[in-house]
């Protein structure tokens, strides 16, 4: 089963409880978050944290107690427990994590207008003719990051990252369905995708390699 977590982060612009939380992480993450220069990018780091370690919970783990090993493409793992995937992002308020046992990936981005030139140069021709399909820009610029955020989590997913062109594969939206899938030549396996609707504002999707047992909905998280 996997299953993804979300938390609001702001609460964590108050300095005191920032710290307080901080130390319920382990090291390699709080180094991590202490090296980022902006205030804002330290707390919604700190909040993927905190949905990591909670989230371990359900194998009984902390993860300030986590030793992680990075892969071959950047990709961190935790060391003594390979069976375990997990993906953290954050965007603007809020910070995911999606936990499970099969490859996995997620993104979330807060949506925002003019970006549509950034899709000119990074989508496949059959995702521009969808996401170009419709005559108002604010549906053109929902495709848009809905594309965008299915495209980052199957990145994720594959454990290569942004080493693996944005134009080597394809994200296939189903009209009729709402389901999406990705074309590829990658590695021969298939990848589920799922999006999911709970924050209002933003896009947020999860792909994973195999069946897709993914549990229903995201969960939200307090923080504070």
């Amino acid at each position: 089963m996997i299953y993804t977590y979300y938390a609001d982060v702001r609460c964590l612009a108050n300095r005191a409880l920032f710290q307080e939380k901080s130390k319920q992480l382990s090291p390699y993450r709080q180094q991590k978050i202490a090296v980022l220069r902006h205030e804002k990018d330290k707390y919604r780091s700190l909040g993927a944290g905190l949905l990591l370690d909670h989230a371990l919970g359900i194998y009984g783990l902390q993860e300030k107690s986590a030793e992680y090993e990075i892969g071959a493409w950047g990709k961190p793992v935790l060391k003594y427990h390979p069976q375990i995937n997990f993906s953290l992002s954050h965007s603007g308020d809020y910070a995911i994590c999606t936990i499970g046992d099969s490859p996995l990936g997620n993104d979330i981005e807060q949506r925002k207008a003019g970006r549509l030139k950034v899709a000119d140069h990074f989508f496949t021709e059959e995702e521009l003719a969808w996401m170009y399909d419709t005559k108002e820009d604010a549906d053109r610029e929902l495709r848009m990051f809905r594309l965008w955020t299915m495209k980052e989590s199957f990145l994720k997913a594959t454990g290569r990252g942004m080493s693996l062109s944005l134009k080597e594969f394809s994200i296939h939206i189903d009209e009729a369905s709402g389901r999406a899938r990705v074309r590829h030549s990658f590695d021969g396996k298939y990848y589920f995708l799922r999006e999911y609707q709970e924050i209002g504002g933003y896009c947020t999707a999860v792909c994973c390699q195999g069946k897709g047992d993914m549990a229903y909905g995201m969960m939200a998280v307090e923080l504070y």
